[in-house]
């Protein structure tokens, strides 16, 4: 018994190195494995629903109860390989007018989803020849699974007070994926320090205050979730100067983190950058059709948001830039067929103020039929009479004096 036991030990070793070795050849940054067990994270998942912190994400609560257990996933579930992938490429350009930002994980000519996918099935075609008739599984983001969790319980770091997973050598700026298998492996030992120590960097660089206390997110106020997942509804004005310029994700919180300052260099082509995301151009992206919009970001990240939020978000930032030039593209857009880029243009132009600005919000004014839009447009126009009226600022100002 003893020596088929030491023999099924030695097969597992000889696997998982296998296995390693395969996903390193692949091309994948990170790997660590660990056994399909409860997360720890998943009593604080539940809490955060509890808060609201989701927000319009409901696909999260609807399936709470799976995050228990990769099972769920993957029925008969044993171990769960985690992998990383670098994305972090060249550094932000310094922006000119009408400039605005994309998060640089979507600098790249591909959807990060297909290319981890096309990856993990050269790991899977790779397990199955070494233990032929085991099942797997290859999670990127879209399954019941706290990938963070798991990460952390295979050794490849800790969660940051701004959430993320941090490595000590890598920083934060890699994707995470899942390989899921029936099979059992030899397992890494997680990471059981924090090395954020007194620092609180991240969580002072957020414009809209979307940590309520350190390692907590409260994703409706997160940029992130504002520009990507929040896609049938406008911005909430309380958020809106808060965007800057970003109109697709965020990079603030991995930008001031000081264990990303030696974060390596990804040398994968397909996440370097696209000179017309890098940064983007406010104006032409608010000119494009749906058929501009589904030919240049069809295999991209930005496809995600669909035209109608991306352009939402685009009208916005070219408010907080607040360049006149953008005015043309913002009248034009005040015309647009989807009431989410009209309601976001009359909130620019509003912005913006003068003369042009306030004769297309009152022509607007005149035809528009949608009430969210309306209500847009008179609060644009309350406030560009503000801006006009010098008796405002009179009134304010003495109002404001200590006399």
């Amino acid at each position: 018994m003893a020596k088929r036991d030491t023999q099924s030990r030695i097969d597992i070793e000889e696997l998982t190195r296998a296995i390693k070795d395969a996903a390193w050849e692949i091309g994948f940054s990170l790997v660590g494995i660990v056994p399909a067990v409860r997360p720890g994270g998943f009593d604080d998942l539940q809490a955060w629903i509890q808060n609201g912190f989701a927000g319009e994400m409901s696909y999260i609560p609807n399936r709470e109860e799976a995050y228990e257990h990769p099972e769920n996933v993957l029925p008969e579930c044993r171990s769960a390989i985690m992998l990383g992938l670098h994305y972090r490429t060249s550094d932000p350009p310094e922006l000119k007018p009408n400039d605005v930002r994309v998060s640089r994980y979507a600098w790249g000519e591909v959807d990060y989803h297909d290319l981890l996918r096309s990856r993990m099935k050269q790991l899977t075609n790779v397990i199955h020849a070494k233990h032929p008739g085991c099942r797997t599984r290859g999670v990127v983001d879209t399954a019941p699974l706290l990938e963070r969790d798991f990460a952390r319980l295979a050794g490849l770091g800790w969660f940051g007070k701004n959430t993320m997973l941090i490595h000590r050598g890598e920083g934060s700026w890699f994707f995470l994926a899942a390989m899921l298998t029936d099979v059992d492996l030899a397992y890494d030992s997680p990471f059981e320090t924090d090395h954020c120590g007194t620092c609180t960097r991240c969580l002072e660089a957020c414009p809209t205050d979307a940590f309520p206390e350190p390692y907590v997110l409260d994703a409706r106020k997160c940029l992130s979730y504002l520009t990507i997942e929040l896609r049938d509804q406008p911005i909430p004005h309380e958020l809106r100067e808060g965007m800057g310029e970003w109109i697709f994700g965020c990079d603030l919180c991995q930008d001031v983190c000081p264990w990303n300052r030696k974060a390596p260099r990804s040398e994968v082509a397909e996440f370097q950058p696209q000179s017309d995301l890098y940064p983007a151009d406010g104006i032409s992206l608010l000119q494009m059709s749906d058929e501009d919009f589904r030919k240049r970001f069809r295999d991209t990240p930005l496809s995600r948001t669909g035209r109608a939020a991306l352009l939402r978000n685009v009208a916005i930032a070219l408010g907080n830039t607040g360049s006149e030039t953008a005015m043309p593209a913002l009248v034009r857009a005040l015309g647009d067929g989807e009431p989410l880029i009209r309601g976001a243009a009359a909130w620019t132009l509003g912005q913006l103020g003068g003369p042009v600005a306030n004769e297309a919000l009152q022509q607007r004014l005149t035809i528009e039929n949608d009430q969210t839009v309306l209500t847009e447009i008179q609060a644009a126009l309350n406030s560009n009479c503000s801006k006009a009226d010098p008796r405002t600022e009179e009134s304010t100002n003495t109002e404001s004096s200590p006399d």
